[in-house]
């Protein structure tokens, strides 16, 4: 991306700029649950499912189209011809046996298709809400009580009168009802991060270091890094385990509007403003309307302005929505 500007004199633009939006942002709350519908944010489900989605997860009141999203998108990553070790398949995961019982003909095109989006997205509300209907009479929040189910059965859920205390079943609860934050609009304006200074520390200190595609500032690379390698090497210095892929990186966290972005966000660029999916370029935000970034082959990392064509979003990483990511092979580095 074009429009770099020095490095010595932006070192002390982005202290300013850190230290002013900081104090600004210092009464910020965070995004609460509204008492409405659970809208998604702008791209991060693919268009091509989105409306599936927000219709499919209004089903049952226990579900929502954030936590329906985060189902699959934790299952498959939205990939409909995915295939686990254990047989699951498609866009939900079914194994065959339980596809079987509980499979649905969503587009009521005559045929339960395990593989077609068109029924599988549309199965996996309906089984979701299967099973809050068996946990019903359990006290609690009933998407927790759905999910519990869903990882460990209806009758340990009944059992122990909710969540279950099964060190797998309280953390695939964790992760799913985390990953929904990144699906959700906020209602609210999203909480300042408590990591971002560090992370932009890092990144600063990396300024005037070439490019390299696939980088992840190890010794043997001279210390040079790709631009989703740089970020996600910023956050580890704070403690913070990112993916190595910039799509997945985008559902580390809540969305701040372009007017909300503060210091330490990341922020996106896509040619599909339609599909976090399509996501190839991450930096760093340090306000002003700036970012530190690994633009390309041939450039180094720079500061450049975030306001082009196609910025796609941000996201304000935390420690919970990190580790709630998917562990997936990042077959496809993005620049």
């Amino acid at each position: 991306m074009a429009g770099g500007i020095g490095i010595g004199l932006c070192l002390t633009f982005v202290l300013l700029l850190v230290v002013g939006t900081y104090s600004a942002a210092a009464g910020l709350v965070g995004a609460g649950a509204s008492g409405g519908r659970v809208a998604l944010v702008k791209g991060a489900v693919p268009a091509k499912y989105q409306g599936l989605v927000e219709k499919w997860g209004n089903l049952c009141p226990a579900i929502n189209p954030a936590l329906l999203a985060a189902q699959l998108y934790s299952e498959s990553g939205w990939n409909p011809n995915a295939v686990s070790p254990a047989d699951a398949r498609g866009i939900a995961q079914f194994i065959p046996g339980t596809w079987a019982g509980h499979g649905i003909d969503g587009d009521r095109d005559g045929d339960r298709d395990i593989w077609d989006p068109n029924d599988a997205i549309p199965s996996a509300a309906s089984y979701d809400c299967e099973l809050a209907k068996d946990v019903a009479s359990v006290p609690g929040d009933a998407a927790s009580n759905m999910l519990a189910a869903y990882n460990a059965g209806a009758y340990a859920v009944i059992k122990y009168g909710g969540v279950p205390p099964y060190k797998e079943t309280q953390g695939y609860v964790k992760t799913i009802t985390t990953l929904a934050k990144s699906f959700a609009r906020p209602v609210g304006r999203v909480a300042p991060s408590q990591q971002a200074a560090g992370a932009i520390y890092f990144a600063q200190k990396q300024l005037g270091t070439p490019y390299l595609w696939g980088g992840n500032g190890t010794p043997d690379q001279d210390g040079r890094f790709d631009c989703s390698g740089l970020t996600k090497a910023a956050y580890e210095t704070v403690g913070i385990t990112l993916p190595r892929v910039a799509n997945d990186q985008y559902n580390a966290g809540s969305h701040p509007s372009r007017g909300e972005l503060l210091p330490g966000d990341l922020v996106f660029f896509s040619d599909d403003l339609t599909n976090s999916r399509e996501i190839r370029h991450v930096g760093l935000y340090v306000g002003g309307g700036y970012m530190i970034n690994a633009p390309y082959t041939g450039a180094v990392i720079r500061f450049d302005k975030i306001d082009t064509p196609d910025y796609f979003g941000a996201t304000r990483v935390t420690r919970d929505g990190a580790e709630a990511l998917p562990e997936r092979a990042a077959a496809a580095r993005t620049p």
